[in-house]
């Protein structure tokens, strides 16, 4: 763990005599999924590949060299690093024989007819399957293959004509089949931009053909695959360059940067398209390109020492400079997890970093765990919360960056490498990445491990978060210490959100990512699920002390970005995406774009729906008739519990009934106790907001019953604008936990200012000049109903009336009395805030040395 630096000097790239020697290392067992990466063991496994074909009938009738030339191929290979070759036919069995004796796997391709509208007839779909079928049992199941591919690159005109959904479907299929014929074999589909949309996330891997020249985008579109993946490995299964068209000195130093890129990007592996520039497609020889590594002869191009040079590098790509890391882990009564966390923090492939265990006055065995491991520097404190922990380790921490992990975490091994190149690369002063919960050994942790409410982050857009989970962000050292710090009042969560949106705040941009990943243990009981939710209510309330403006009517966080890591997108009643796919469906990259959710898009899961719907209920069950309806809000929120729980990803050795009906609950119980520690401490934080030692009150006001506004006038004779007394007004009500809405140039108002679900104060400020400095500042301001109260007592009426017409007078006097208690709490909210607004103008223009007109007798 000592410091190194390296300069981003030209290295010679070795010769092809220098490459013959050295071979691949072979996988130290079956290639598994794990995460964002391939395992071989417990060694992480990165896949260097090289296309091979398709090729013409040689002698012994498979589509492929003669053996001489395929075992010479192999010998190059071999000497290239390269450990993996995609083939695009089925390889005959003597194939897979060289390729496992010259250390290789090979990514099988199961080709069939694909270019045809292979889903109107059945005959045709049927053979798919024979020659999917056919294809598996004709490898044998051999140790050499690495993974089958069901298909590349249906044309996106047939994807249109079938619909995304129906050939996904298919898709799915053809990968059952795979799997129930070879039993424990990866599965993929190679897909490319042109039908990006295609969602295929039943498969083991993301696999995509990619052919872009230009570095920046070639990088950011790697991004935006690695959130495609989300927890998958991104395998690039084409990318290559015409040097017929280019040039050899072109091709070698596009493929050296995209190597690199996608590596250095966290590509679980890449596969240059192609070996050889001998090509045959569409029954003939392609005799006007040239994308091989080596040409016709098997003579290596300059872009095949490059290549070399790349695979037999470290992956990934060592960087050009390594700044010193503290790592912070913060414990509270920790002993079931510490133990795994230190002994991953042990084992990081950086050169130079420490680890920094602030032990928070655990009661359990924590200390004596941590103390094991003698090259942690352990600090101990009595109990102080999480964000003085947090604090405390940034202080002692010697390193340029601050990364923070969770004592329940468990760190890949390129975790840093991941996080520091991206904040290297970007010039970031903060950066975060992806959190997975672990493979659970029962039912009830594994329901828990996918049910909403976890850690997660939010994306503005591929590389650039809006938010990062705690347990897994870092942070320059210096900038975190200048905007101070975690905020102690968090002791056990929203000290995240906080930190990130305060960084926002100063103008930093917050990096993502997607490859460093930490393996998050979740709660493993239901209990510890529910009380990590009230926590997470309570959190919420006190980062709206400081936040309101990013909090929307119920209490949640406003974000702008779209959510990934849980099920909280898929429970959301949006809009259907909408598919780019250019003009009569020719673009290049046919996007699937996700319209931003509104607020009635969460509405059936928030704590005051589920309320309203459980006293709604019963009435309807009750009364009978048409007031069954009353039923609907609540069978509205249960049906989406239940298609959460039947999207969930839970893992297959427990996703039966059982395991669905437990996440559905779960959906269902925790915005209810979520919601209901939110208005708590919401209300207990703000029971002295109303209350604030104004000064006593000078002038009288004016008061328009028929436009339910009042009118107060002040005089100045120092030029006073009407900014004065609305930025006055904004600073005074903010820290207050008001929501505040300035005027954008649309409205008739200068400030909307919210208080509570009901009421609503429309401030307006006239300025006249009377000459020189003299200014008469008008300030009228408008009492108002919240929307959501006006759609309440219209509910109220409907529902009355709805009983009349239907001789349920009983149903109609409840909903009666239950609006006119609705409405006389409305008036009473009103009265109070009309009276509160009073004394604040008061307040804020006595602080601006404002002349009241009228004073008060």
């Amino acid at each position: 763990m000592s410091a190194l630096e390296s300069d981003d000097v030209a290295v010679d790239a070795p010769s092809v005599v220098d490459a013959l020697p050295r071979a691949p290392e072979e996988p130290a067992g079956p290639i598994r999924v794990h995460g964002k990466f391939f395992f071989a063991g417990e060694a992480k496994h990165f896949v260097k590949g090289v296309t091979y074909g398709p090729f013409g009938a040689g002698s012994h009738g498979a589509q492929f060299p003669e053996r001489e030339v395929v075992e010479r191929d192999f010998a190059l290979m071999r000497g290239a690093a390269v450990n993996t070759v995609r083939v695009f036919t089925v390889p005959p069995l003597w194939l897979l024989d060289m390729a496992d004796q010259a250390g290789l796997k090979v990514l099988v391709g199961l080709p069939w007819s694909q270019h045809i509208a292979f889903l109107d007839s059945p005959k045709v779909m049927a053979g798919i399957r024979d020659a999917v079928m056919g294809g598996v049992r004709a490898c044998a199941r051999h140790p050499a293959v690495f993974a089958y591919l069901v298909g590349n690159e249906i044309p996106p005109d047939l994807v249109r004509w079938h619909g995304a959904e129906a050939v996904r479907r298919f898709l799915k299929e053809l990968v059952g089949l795979v799997r129930q014929a070879h039993p424990g074999a990866l599965v993929s589909y190679a897909n490319f931009p042109s039908t990006e949309y295609l969602t295929v996330d039943f498969s083991d891997f993301l696999c995509f053909n990619v052919y872009l020249h230009d570095e920046t985008a070639f990088r950011r579109y790697i991004a935006r695959l690695h959130n495609l993946a989300v927890d998958k490995p991104l395998v690039l299964t084409e990318f290559g360059v015409d040097s017929m068209r280019l040039g050899n000195e072109e091709q070698r130093r596009i493929l050296s940067w995209q190597v690199r890129a996608a590596f250095a990007a966290g590509a679980a592996g890449t596969f240059v398209f192609a070996w050889t520039d001998e090509w045959f497609t569409g029954g003939h020889l392609i005799e006007d390109w040239a994308f091989g590594l080596v040409d016709r002869d098997r003579n290596p191009k300059p872009a095949f020492d490059e290549v070399a040079a790349r695979y037999k590098g470290p992956l990934p790509p060592a960087l050009p400079r390594y700044p010193r890391v503290s790592v912070v882990v913060c414990s509270y009564n920790s002993e079931r997890t510490m133990e795994a966390c230190l002994a991953s923090l042990e084992v990081l492939d950086y050169p130079d970093y420490e680890v920094v265990v602030v032990n928070d006055g655990s009661t359990d065995g924590t200390l004596e765990i941590a103390e094991r491991f003698p090259y942690c520097r352990i600090i101990s404190q009595p109990n102080k919360g999480l964000s003085v922990a947090r604090n405390v380790g940034a202080e002692a921490a010697t390193g340029e960056i601050v990364a923070y992990t969770d004592s329940d975490c468990v760190a890949d091994p390129d975790w840093l490498t991941y996080l520091v190149g991206k904040m290297e690369a970007s010039n970031l002063a903060a950066c975060g990445g992806p959190n997975f919960p672990p493979p659970e050994d029962s039912l009830v942790p594994a329901a828990v491990a996918v049910s909403p409410g976890g850690p997660t982050h939010v994306l503005i857009s591929d590389e650039v978060a809006e938010h990062i989970a705690g347990c897994n962000m870092a942070f320059r050292r210096d900038a975190l210490l200048e905007l101070g710090g975690f905020d102690p009042v968090y002791r056990a969560a929203g000290d995240d959100v906080d930190i990130c949106w305060r960084f926002q705040d100063a103008g930093h941009a917050i990096g993502f990512s997607p490859a460093a990943i930490v393996w998050h243990y979740r709660r493993n009981t239901v209990q510890a699920y529910l009380n990590q939710q009230r926590g997470y209510g309570k959190a919420e309330a006190l980062v709206y002390a400081k936040h309101p403006f990013r909090f929307n009517l119920f209490g949640q966080a406003k974000w702008l970005g779209r959510i990934y890591g849980d099920l909280s997108a898929a429970l959301l009643l949006s809009r259907k995406p909408v598919i780019y796919s250019g003009t009569f469906g020719r673009g290049l990259f046919q996007t699937l774009y996700e319209p931003p959710s509104s607020l009635t898009a969460v509405l059936p899961l928030t704590f005051e729906w589920s309320v309203a719907a459980l006293l709604l209920a019963p009435i309807g069950v009750v009364a009978g008739g048409w007031l069954w309806l009353l039923t609907l809000p609540l069978l509205t929120t249960w049906a989406m519990c239940l298609n959460g729980a039947l999207k969930a990803p839970i893992d297959p050795r427990f996703s039966g009934p059982k395991a669905r009906a437990l996440v559905a609950l779960l959906i269902y119980l925790g915005p209810l106790l979520r919601g209901w520690e939110r208005l708590k401490w919401r209300f207990k934080t703000m029971q002295t907001h109303d209350h604030i030692g104004f000064g006593a009150v000078e002038q009288r006001a004016r008061i328009d019953w028929p436009a339910r506004a009042f009118t107060l006038a002040y005089w100045d004779e120092g030029g006073a604008e009407k900014e004065v007394l609305l930025g006055g007004l904004m600073e005074f009500l903010l820290p207050l936990k008001y929501f505040v809405v300035a005027d954008t140039g649309w409205s008739e108002w200068d400030l909307k200012i919210a208080r509570g679900l009901w009421s609503r104060a429309f401030v307006t400020v006239c300025g006249e000049n009377h000459g020189g400095g003299k200014r008469l500042l008008r300030v009228r301001c408008a009492l108002r109903a919240s929307s959501l109260g006006r759609v309440l007592l219209r509910c109220f009426a409907g529902l009355t009336a709805a009983c009349l017409i239907f001789g349920s007078p009983a149903g109609a006097a409840i909903f009666l009395v239950l609006g006119l208690i609705n409405l006389g709490v409305i008036g009473w909210q009103l009265v109070t805030f009309g009276r509160l607004m009073h004394r604040i103008v008061e307040a804020v223009a006595g602080q601006a040395r404002l002349v009241p007109v009228e004073p008060m007798p």
